[in-house]
């Protein structure tokens, strides 16, 4: 039995509270409300301990003047009671319900879990972890070997994002792909990586949610939605919370005298936002602020789930290493700390003319650079600046890496076709060389390829519009339109001049690299 300080109110059951004081018993009848704390509104069944007369029963609002004097007058007149100490016993009666409105709600706050600490060889063995070389590669075999399949290159890209939660200027992430294709399992899956206390995972969120988080409850947080459709109502805020790293909102309330006064809510970031979604042209402004992963449709990627599965289901996959990794991936995080960057090389670095909204896309290449040299803080020398402040310096290495990994995004970047258009495209230009035929119809192509008619008439109707391929004849002829490929080799055209390009910065950054190393020994 719960019983209050005093042991006069007894709370064992919500919807019945008593409060006894061997004198009078008295029933809170269906209980309190823990909302409204400028209200106290109760239905209370009053009874004489030692005389047996008829319960009195009201319900009153136990803040309001006049109701407390007419239940005092009416305990006072019914049992014959001293008045005064029928004002003690109200008064009482409305302390404890207080002290137990103020304990439930307290109950029902999240409870804040102390941070972890690592201990002395976790941390050694994450920062050991940190200044090994080939840093890269070797986390990209413990991705793998901490249970995600394929994806090699986008689950780095998106790791390395994740990473730049805790800088002042942080990346942001979309994987894109069919329904079915993993991207949400991909997203989950990376994100497992991330100490706990660092992300918070979002399934579906109403349209102000994000102003009353905590002034910094969101800051260096990643925030994972697991299908932007559940947020398509915070897109505008959480546009503003990614460019701005801060939103605020003015609402009027009303003040204890029922006046009309403003506040303003202010929600401080930066976060690094991850999420997924199959629409990439209705999601299109929030996609400019983010790097764009597709996920692997291929049917070797098929092959490798369902062998992985597979040896799931027959317990020969070690779950345990698993963990091991994950966990130490979390150590890894927690011992990264913010840290200014400079990019001595970034004068030189240019994108392709190709590129759609350049803005946006060298301010994700420049940022994805600094994830790199960010990743890789306990290999680089920490300097100081004029006014103190520590800072380390991206490497040539650190370009070449970027670029290596972002290629297959900046070739998505400078295409106007989008992912699935170009893949369907592409399969199409394989499919065509292999029958030696010039033009094709749509039924024989989506009997070869199998593909959803919805899907395949979205598809032609891009190609079409954007000119990769022609429409002959009338729709009548062999039952549709025959359509014929315009300039088979455009794509790969389009690739070769992004990677001469990419590939003549990297000779400007590494020449500019060896004049300088050559101009420290002459002096």
């Amino acid at each position: 039995m719960l019983v209050a300080p005093g042991n006069k109110l007894i709370t064992t059951n919500p919807e019945l509270l008593i409060y006894d004081n061997c004198e009078l018993r008295i029933e809170v009848l269906g209980g309190i409300k823990i909302t409204g704390l400028d209200r106290m509104k109760v239905t209370l069944k009053v009874q004489h301990q030692q005389k047996q007369l008829l319960p009195i029963r009201d319900t009153l609002d136990l803040y309001s003047r006049t109701h407390t004097e007419q239940l005092i007058q009416t305990i006072s007149e019914n049992y014959d009671a001293n008045i005064r100490q029928t004002e003690i016993t109200v008064s009482e009666l409305t302390n404890e319900l207080e002290s137990y409105r103020i304990k439930r709600i307290e109950a029902l706050q999240p409870k804040q879990e102390p941070l972890p600490e690592l201990t002395t060889a976790q941390r050694e063995a994450a920062i050991s972890e940190l200044k090994k070389p080939n840093l890269l590669q070797r986390t990209a075999q413990m991705i793998h070997q901490s249970g995600i399949v394929g994806e090699a290159t986008s689950s780095l890209i998106a790791y390395l994002v994740y990473c730049t939660r805790k800088q002042p200027i942080p990346l942001h992430i979309m994987f894109l792909g069919a329904s079915g294709s993993g991207k949400t399992y991909l997203q989950e899956r990376i994100s497992e990586l991330i100490p706990q206390e660092d992300k918070i995972e979002i399934t579906q969120i109403t349209e102000n949610a994000l102003y009353y988080f905590k002034q910094h409850e969101l800051q260096n947080k990643l925030i994972l939605i697991e299908d932007l459709d559940g947020a398509l109502s915070v897109f505008y805020p959480l546009r503003e919370l990614q460019t701005k790293r801060r939103i605020s909102k003015t609402v009027t309330l009303k003040d204890s005298k029922g006046n009309l006064k403003t506040i303003t809510l202010t929600v401080e970031g930066p976060v690094c936002v991850s999420g997924c979604t199959t629409k990439e042209k209705i999601y299109e402004d929030n996609a400019n602020r983010c790097i764009l992963l597709y996920t692997d449709q291929s049917r070797e990627q098929d092959k490798r789930i369902n062998e992985y599965q597979a040896n799931l289901a027959a317990g020969e996959v070690n779950r345990e290493r698993e963990q091991q990794y994950k966990e130490l991936f979390r150590n890894i995080q927690r011992v990264l700390s913010p840290i200014q960057i400079i990019n001595p090389y970034a004068k030189y670095i240019e994108l392709p003319q190709q590129v759609f909204k350049p803005r946006r896309t060298m301010t994700l290449l420049l940022g994805f650079i600094e994830a790199v040299t960010f990743y890789h803080q306990y290999q680089r020398e920490i300097k100081k600046d004029a006014t103190g402040r520590l800072y380390i310096t991206t490497t040539a290495e650190d370009i070449e890496a970027a670029f290596t990994l972002l290629k297959d995004v900046l070739f998505s970047k400078s295409d106007e076709l989008t992912k699935a258009t170009r893949n369907f495209f592409e399969q199409l230009k394989q499919l065509c060389q292999e029958t030696g035929g010039d033009t094709f119809n749509a039924k024989a192509i989506r009997e070869r390829l199998r593909i959803n008619p919805g899907n395949m008439k979205r598809y032609l109707a891009e190609l079409v519009r954007y000119g990769y391929i022609k429409a002959n004849g009338n729709r009548y002829r062999k039952g549709s339109y025959e359509y014929s490929i315009v300039n088979i080799t455009e794509y790969e055209a389009l690739k070769s001049s992004v990677e001469q390009h990419l590939q003549s910065i990297l000779e400007q950054v590494k020449n500019h690299t060896v004049n300088k190393a050559s101009s420290s020994v002459v002096q």
